[in-house]
């Protein structure tokens, strides 16, 4: 994929934005704020438990302005913190929850054919 002006996407580009290191004063108005400059957002949520606060998802309608936010933004001095933009990963979210998945299903295994684990 790649725009009218000839950029390049990375592979790992699509339309939605993780964004690391918010201060938790952070509302969701200053992200659109913010983010808005480079593009429609279609939704962003904030984190709001203990291991999700200072962390938001910023999903845009198009890709390319979510790659400009990520050019632009990655860095970027907000409220006292430097951001960290990344792109979002699901599949990796998906590969992670079926390895633990297969993971118990072996030790399942293991445990009913008496198999001990080697050391």
């Amino acid at each position: 994929m790649s725009s009218a002006t000839g950029q390049k996407l990375p592979p790992e580009a699509n339309r939605v934005l993780w964004v690391k290191n918010l201060n938790y004063k952070t509302r969701g108005d200053d992200l659109y704020d913010l983010f808005g400059k480079y593009g429609a957002i279609r939704q962003i949520r904030l984190g709001n438990e203990a291991k999700t606060r200072g962390t938001a998802f910023v999903i845009y309608e198009d890709v390319m302005d979510a790659k400009q936010a990520f050019d632009h933004l990655n860095g970027f001095h907000l409220q006292e913190r430097y951001l960290v933009v990344l792109y979002h990963q699901a599949a990796r979210l998906a590969n992670k929850a079926d390895l633990a998945r297969r993971e118990k299903e072996l030790a399942d295994l293991k445990k009913k054919h008496n198999i001990a684990d080697e050391a």
